[in-house]
């Protein structure tokens, strides 16, 4: 199960539904707290879908930049604000280590 900071997090019974039938046979089936998207407009959607629909928290963050861009909207609540920071400084503090 996806851990947070407060819960335990339940795949839903619709994932769990859809990986029983298309055979996928995994651990974390149903149950990821990343998701990689190929671009900006498809994790706008694939975020706000998440946020609307299943009332998922999301946090985010634009890779392979020199530095880590914070991705955030007017609408995004201030847990999401914070979470998207904490995981740019995570980023940071990781790059730092890599070139001590």
């Amino acid at each position: 199960m996806a851990r947070t900071s407060s819960s335990v997090i339940e795949p839903s019974p619709g994932v769990v539904a859809a990986t029983q039938t298309k055979g996928i046979q995994s651990e974390v089936a149903g149950e990821a707290d990343i998701l990689v998207v190929p671009d900006l407009e498809s994790g706008n959607m694939l975020t706000n879908q998440l946020e609307h629909l299943s009332g998922a928290q999301a946090a985010g963050i634009l890779m392979e930049a020199r530095v880590p861009i914070v991705l955030t909207s007017r609408a995004d609540s201030a847990h999401s604000r914070i979470a998207s920071s904490a995981i740019s400084l995570l980023l940071i503090n990781h790059r730092i280590k890599e070139l001590a």
